[in-house]
């Protein structure tokens, strides 16, 4: 259920995505963190790490797009 595009994705990966790309993984990040989070309550996580991970590719991509608004911002 969890998509391989967001697993692990490393800042190389990240600052090649558009601001419009970014905003959607970060969306499809939030929504398999939620599952999982809900998952977890039901005891069918057998990884709780990937919780971890998952908020911490959020926080990731989250800083990136800020960079790339600031970035337009500033080159307009």
């Amino acid at each position: 259920m969890i998509s391989a595009e967001a697993n692990n994705m490393k800042i190389k990966d990240i600052r090649e995505l558009s601001i419009l790309e970014l905003e959607k993984t970060i969306r499809d990040t939030r929504d398999q963190l939620l599952e999982l989070k809900l998952r977890k309550q039901t005891g069918q996580v057998e990884n709780t790490a990937e919780l971890t991970q998952r908020r911490r590719d959020i926080a990731r991509m989250e800083t990136i797009r800020s960079e790339k608004v600031l970035a337009e911002k500033a080159s307009a």
